[in-house]
């Protein structure tokens, strides 16, 4: 990479042009004809055809990439008006989306208090608060552009991406909640939501349309971070900030962890034995300010604690401190059997972004016998988890959406066990695979990646994936697969693992019948243990044959993609890269 920044900044807008050429050459063109006619005092209505003519082919261009182009021109158009700018046009795109998703949010509430059904009122309800996120996500991407800055083009195409990827992944949380409803709200919720999901799909088509042409000239992040990679572990605080709020937040949160760890000093203490400032948990996330710009520290001494907890979008940079995961416990037993939307079972849920949690264990207790129960959600972006527990049976862990992070934790469970459409990396973490209930199968994943274009997937490296002891006995019994695509473009990476004798030779099961078979992404690579051999997979169009140069694009360095910085902030183990030595696919 130059040394000259001003080089660097030219080769960048280099970037920009060569993926918007037609728009911008169209653009040019015609307004040099706007201009010319100006000089020979053409009157009025010709300007104005020829400027609705310049339009009319930028925003053709623009949509160009998508899959929906008449909606995407049509909604274009309503909202630019006769705007040319190709920001103002990207605008235009998200308020348009703002728009649909904000009726499709007002419908949710007529439908709700028209309803009688509870099952249908729970998931208007779900319905309701994704909106309500899908909005949010929609207008940071809408202040990103308007707030253009070339230098950090790559950080804010890789928000936006995440950001948009999100908003389709809570349209469709919502349509998947009236499973199982005797109403027709489902269906008219679904068509509501028609066109928003569309505008969304074509939002991050058009980004993603330009991140790859930043990306086709190594500009900046890809060739940076293929430096970063290899077997060294990274003292996080050690990586410099991308900005003095960054570096601010590194140096407090730091300073958190350490005067937690120390005894010194937390915002909140929780003790079941009174010797806190709360005796439970939910009393002390009232005290959690808003939209917090520095670390919210809440200690957690040891203890069990049966709660159902619930952290706000706007409960940001939290940090919840146990005193390990098998002494701070958080459990509830709130199930899909008895009526609730998976959405709604989590025993915690963490939807504010920069949220961080240590030492803690998180638990459904339901059972196997009472179907989807969820320990924890995440749909917090940057979010964190360093050395806890997720403890339960069908759908333990729901990694729904955005960046996610594990460090050195264990996941327990039976079928579809860790499931969503994050971008989510487990790094030294073990899987626990239990005894489900009689006549079920077990699946560790269950990644639920809708359109290809979304920068999602789970990956897990340098893991264990192993049977728990009460499934020891009877491995044989129940079959245990590493995976199944719930989303038609379901996306796995398995790398430098360890799979014990309990996973089939077959290695991956059907979701139902031939979905997703041929569009999912499953990779396997240079990974040990008896049921590592790739020999016996099946043999789908998606399964992938991995080597050392593909693999490291799913590595924390590369697969997160607008950098790793939020990682380095929280002072854990941490490697960008690879784990083992002198890596390579192994000969099966």
């Amino acid at each position: 990479m130059s040394d000259d920044p001003q080089r660097a900044k030219r080769i960048t807008i280099i970037a920009v042009c060569s993926c918007l050429l037609v728009a911008m050459v169209i653009v040019v063109a015609v307004g040099v004809n706007i201009d010319d006619d100006d000089s020979n005092e053409k009157n009025d209505k010709d300007n104005k055809n020829s400027r609705a003519y310049v339009s009319k082919k930028a925003i053709e261009s623009i949509c160009q990439p998508t899959d929906f182009k008449k909606t995407c021109e049509e909604e274009i158009g309503a909202e630019a008006g006769n705007a040319t700018d190709t920001n103002d046009l990207i605008q235009a795109a998200f308020k348009a989306a703002m728009k649909f998703v904000s009726r499709a949010a007002q419908n949710s509430t007529t439908l709700r208090n028209l309803q009688k059904d509870p099952r249908t009122k729970k998931a208007l309800d779900i319905c309701i608060q994704l909106m309500t996120y899908s909005i949010n996500e929609l207008q940071k991407s809408f202040n990103k552009i308007d707030r253009f800055e070339l230098p950090m083009l790559h950080e804010i195409l890789a928000d936006i991406r995440i950001w948009l990827s999100a908003t389709i992944t809570n349209q469709e949380t919502c349509i998947e909640g009236f499973k199982n409803t005797t109403t027709d709200a489902g269906e008219k919720m679904k068509k509501a939501l028609n066109i928003s999901m569309q505008l969304s799909r074509n939002g991050l088509a058009i980004v993603t349309e330009l991140s790859k042409g930043f990306h086709e000239l190594n500009v900046e992040g890809r060739q940076r971070r293929r430096r970063l990679l290899g077997k060294k572990e990274v003292t996080v605080i050690g990586g410099k900030p991308k900005s003095d709020l960054s570096s601010i937040f590194s140096r407090r949160l730091l300073q958190a962890i350490q005067d937690t760890q120390n005894g010194v000093k937390a915002d909140v203490v929780v003790a079941k034995d009174g010797s806190g400032g709360f005796n439970n948990i939910k009393d002390a996330i009232n005290r959690i300010p808003l939209n917090a710009t520095k670390p919210f520290v809440i200690y957690i001494k040891e203890g069990v604690y049966e709660e159902n907890l619930e952290f706000g979008h706007r409960m940001i940079n939290v940090m919840l401190i146990g005193d390990g995961k098998e002494k701070t416990r958080i459990t509830g037993h709130v199930n899909n059997a008895d009526g609730i939307p998976t959405f709604r079972t989590a025993t915690v849920a963490v939807n504010g972004d920069n949220f961080f949690a240590k030492n803690i264990g998180f638990e459904n207790s339901a059972g196997a016998a009472k179907l989807q129960a969820v320990a924890l959600m995440v749909t917090a972006d940057f979010s964190v988890f360093y050395n806890c527990s997720m403890d339960g049976y069908q759908d333990t862990l729901y990694v729904h959406s955005k960046r996610q992070f594990y460090r050195d934790c264990t996941v327990t469970g039976t079928i579809d066990f860790v499931f969503g459409d994050s971008a989510s990396i487990f790094q030294n973490c073990t899987f626990l695979v239990r005894k489900p209930l009689d006549g079920q199968q077990n699946a560790v994943t269950a990644q639920g990646r809708s359109d290809v274009r979304q920068p999602t997937g789970i990956v897990l490296q340098n893991s264990r994936i192993m049977a728990a002891s009460e499934l020891v006995s009877l491995k044989n019994k129940y079959p245990t697969y590493l995976g199944r695509p719930w989303g038609n473009f379901s996306r796995t990476i398995i790398m430098e693992t360890y799979i014990d004798d309990l996973v089939k030779p077959d290695g991956w099961a059907i979701w139902d019948g031939s979905w997703g078979l041929s569009t999912c992404f499953y990779a396997e690579f240079n990974n040990d243990g008896p049921g590592s051999n790739t020999t016996s997979r099946v043999k789908w169009p998606g399964i992938k044959n991995f080597s050392m140069e593909n693999a490291v694009d799913f590595t924390p360095g590369s697969f997160f993609i607008g950098g790793d910085s939020w990682i380095r902030a929280r002072n854990v183990p941490y490697t960008v890269g690879f784990f083992k030595n002198n890596v390579q696919q192994k000969a099966q």
